[in-house]
């Protein structure tokens, strides 16, 4: 079910570690943003794709392994904060984007983010991070719960309607709320997301803090200030204490920020990723 994607936006596969990657695209020349999520899906960055393409962007939103629209499956070890960064560069390798790549992370994936900048796994231009794990934010006590009851397929999609619910406030929607939920109908998919919960841990980002404190890279903090979990006060703490990052609070918005201001997250990941000629940096991917 495709339905929902935006007029601009395509989703597009193509084969890393033997398996189908799927990813949402936008746009066809441009330099290229790689965009992860975390515990959903690439779902979380269609609001903002079409007007990075717009603004002469090429995004890529991926699903990870038996996530979203991918294909295979993760497991407690390839699951891992590690693993998956590793996987990111075989996925980048595999669509073909050369020189230096602008990164962004929700969730999860913003701790994958922070790991490819600080072990220089790619050439990371600039890093964005929304309503990213950052220090011991992580794993989340609901998360653990959830773990302990997921045997039931009702119980977990019960718990995840909910979670997303109040993760999207305001921009809360039966038709969207059903389209973040319909991945997880999957069985091999619900697996996928608790061997990501099963991996959890915290100290796959505080390992990070002495690198990223080194790191002279831009970095760009978009958070949604009602978060219960990832909340401000660790992006507050992040900004206060590791070189070239601004913050940037959304009021009103909680988890999934991108549903609530699109049109103002996109501005500020294009001025972001643009050098201080109005140029996006980094060099364009193939058509």
């Amino acid at each position: 079910m495709e339905g929902f994607l935006e007029t601009g936006v395509s989703r597009s596969a193509v084969q890393v570690d033997g398996e189908s990657c799927s990813y949402l695209t936008a746009g066809r020349d441009g330099p290229a943003v790689v965009l992860l999520h975390g515990t959903y899906w690439s779902r979380v960055w269609l609001p903002v794709l079409g007007h990075l393409a717009e603004a002469g962007l090429r995004p890529y939103a991926v699903d990870f392994p038996g996530m979203g629209r991918s294909g295979g499956e993760l497991t407690l070890e390839t699951a891992t904060v590690p693993a998956l960064a590793g996987w990111v560069t075989r996925f980048v390798s595999a669509v073909k984007i050369s020189g230096p790549v602008a990164v962004a992370g929700h969730d999860i994936g913003g701790a994958v983010a922070q790991h490819l900048l600080a072990h220089d796994r790619m050439a990371i231009s600039r890093m964005a991070l929304v309503n990213s794990v950052l220090y011991d934010s992580w794993p989340s006590p609901h998360v653990a719960r959830l773990l302990d009851t997921a045997a039931v397929a009702e119980d977990f999609l019960a718990a995840r309607r909910e979670a997303v619910t109040t993760d999207l406030a305001g921009a809360a929607t039966e038709q969207r709320i059903a389209g973040y939920l319909d991945p997880w109908t999957d069985p091999r998919a619900r697996r996928s997301w608790l061997a990501m919960a099963g991996a959890a841990e915290s100290r796959h980002t505080l390992d990070l803090v002495p690198a990223l404190r080194r790191s002279t890279t831009p970095k760009l903090l978009i958070w949604g200030e009602d978060d219960r979990f990832e909340k401000v006060e660790y992006a507050e703490k992040f900004a206060s204490e590791i070189p070239r990052t601004r913050l940037l609070r959304i009021p009103g918005a909680a988890h999934i920020p991108t549903e609530n201001a699109p049109g103002r997250i996109a501005r500020a990941l294009v001025d972001f990723f643009a050098d201080g000629s109005g140029q996006v940096v980094g060099r364009p991917a193939p058509a």
